[in-house]
This record gives C-alpha cells, sequence and structure tokens, in this order.
C-alpha cells in the first residue's frame, strides 16, 4: 500500500495544476455544502431550545388590579404548560426600560404618565413545534384581562420561513456544487491517464493485473477528496471566526446569540463525503476508460 501512496503523491507533483484545480473546486463545493450546514445547525438548536422553554410576556389590560392577580394566576396555571410565572408591575417594567435606554434617548424626560402594561412572564414547558406554541399561547390570549402575549412569533415566524427556503436552496446548491466537482474529479483522473497510457499499456504487456494499475488512480482521488474537504472547512472556519465575533461584538447589548461552528460530527461526515467524494469520481472515470 505504501508503493501505491508514494505512486499517487508522485503523480500529483508530476500534475500539480490538474491537482490543484481539482482540489480547488472541490474545496469551494465543500465549502458550500458546509455553509449550509452551519446553518441548519444553529438554526436546528435555536428552534429546539425555544421548543424546550420558550418565553412569554402576558400583557394585562388596564381594567387589572392586583386583586385579580391570584384568580388570574390560577387561571394560566389551569392551562398546564407553564414551569415558572412572575407577575412584572408596570412600575417596575418602565424604571427597567428607562436604566436600558435612558443613555440613547431624551423621550423619558418628557413622559408624565406611565404607558406601559402590567404584565406576567412565563416560561413555557417543552413543546414539539413552533405550532403548539401558537396554540398555547393562543388560549392564554383568550382569557379574560388579557391584552396581548408575546413569545417572538413575529421573528421566529419569520425566522421559520428563512429557515424553510434556506433548506430547499440548500439541497439544491449542495446537489450542483457536488455534482461539478465530481465532473471536475472525473475529468482529471481522465486526463492524468491519458497522460501515463504509455506506462499503463507496459504494465499490461509484464501481466499487471487491474487492480494493480487503477489502486493509483484510486488514491490520488482520495487524496484530492481529503486535501479538499480539509481545505473547504479550513476557508469556512477563518470566515465563522471573522464573522460571529462582528455579530457578538454589534448585537450583544439586543439580544444573546449563541453562534457555534459545526459539531465534530458534521466535521468528519464532510471530511469522509468529501473522500468519497474524489474517490467516487476516480471510479466513475476509470470504469469509463478501461471498459
Amino acid at each position: 500500500m505504501t508503493r501505491f501512496v508514494k505512486k499517487a503523491l508522485a503523480d500529483i507533483r508530476s500534475n500539480r495544476f490538474l491537482n490543484f484545480i481539482t482540489i480547488i473546486t472541490i474545496s469551494l463545493s465543500i465549502l458550500v455544502v458546509s455553509v449550509f450546514m452551519l446553518f441548519f445547525e444553529n438554526a436546528s438548536r435555536i428552534i429546539e431550545a425555544w421548543n424546550q422553554g420558550g418565553r412569554a410576556i402576558v400583557y394585562l389590560e388596564k381594567e387589572f388590579s392586583m386583586d385579580m392577580l391570584p384568580d388570574l394566576k390560577v387561571k394560566i396555571q389551569g392551562l398546564g404548560e407553564i414551569d415558572e410565572m412572575r407577575f412584572i408591575p408596570k412600575a417596575q417594567a418602565l424604571e427597567k426600560l428607562k436604566k436600558e435606554m435612558s443613555s440613547r434617548t431624551e423621550f423619558f424626560q418628557t413622559l408624565k404618565t406611565n404607558p406601559l402594561p402590567d404584565a406576567i412572564e412565563i416560561r413555557m414547558k417543552s413543546h414539539g413545534s413552533f405550532e403548539q406554541v401558537q396554540a398555547f399561547a393562543g388560549k392564554i390570549a383568550a382569557l379574560e384581562l388579557v391584552e396581548n402575549v408575546e413569545y417572538g412569533q413575529g421573528w421566529l415566524g419569520r425566522f421559520l420561513n428563512v429557515f424553510n427556503l434556506f433548506k430547499m436552496t440548500g439541497y439544491a446548491m449542495c446537489s450542483l456544487f457536488l455534482l461539478i466537482a465530481l465532473f471536475i474529479t472525473a475529468n482529471t483522473v481522465r486526463l492524468a491517464f491519458y497522460s501515463r497510457r504509455l506506462e499503463v499499456e507496459i504494465m499490461r504487456l509484464v501481466g499487471a493485473t487491474e487492480g494493480f494499475i487503477k489502486t493509483p488512480f484510486y488514491v490520488e482521488g482520495l487524496f484530492q477528496g481529503f486535501f479538499g474537504g480539509v481545505l473547504g472547512l479550513v476557508i469556512l472556519l477563518s470566515g465563522y471566526l471573522t464573522i460571529s465575533s462582528g455579530i457578538a461584538e454589534n448585537l450583544a447589548a439586543y439580544v444573546y446569540i449563541d453562534i457555534r461552528f459545526l459539531s465534530m460530527g458534521a466535521i468528519l461526515t464532510i471530511i469522509l463525503s468529501s473522500t468519497f467524494l474524489g474517490w467516487f469520481g476516480c471510479y466513475l472515470s476509470l470504469k469509463q476508460i478501461l471498459k
């Protein structure tokens, strides 16, 4: 096996330009696939975390008074699916808002009355889907004295729409780029074979088996796929470190965003898939040539 590896590396060095183009093509294809996988992993984790216990704010009507609170809490608790519940007086909510926003606006200096409603903050139990969260929030909104329920339905609904659209686009783009990489790899092997046609004919004349002739090409395809996959992941990691740090700095004051890189399982899957892609391109090419 060592001989085949040395032969494959020698062929890569002797055809540097062709192999460089192949590795770059594979790396770009893997980069596109990895970008979609990175988005899917983080988006799925955000959705799962929300379904496992979303936070909601129940805004109360103006007619609400403190003596109505115990009865309202019992009604909300009676709906089930509640882990925690905390009453937030409108005076407390206004003070908190002033502390967070006073340095950014002079609006509070002219404010004479409190425009905020009393509210109840609740932590919902685990749900299987966003639709179940919507249904439960609708039950709370239907209660007497409840004016509105805010649980991120706006941004989460838009996020799910973008996620589904991105998923369909991702499948199509990934398939296209993988096919392009497969085509380039197969043609590189074909050119490498033709450049060594005389050598292959001599090997056949002296009795070399088909497996002995093909193995160096297969090893070369494995190397191309492996190096292409690693290079694509390195490019993705560089972009991830740059972009994620910028997002964290700009949005840290407004919202908590936990963006993570690909899991080890996903990284290994990508590298193995890329390596197989290099081998399979070689296999298809040799199958046509050595009929």
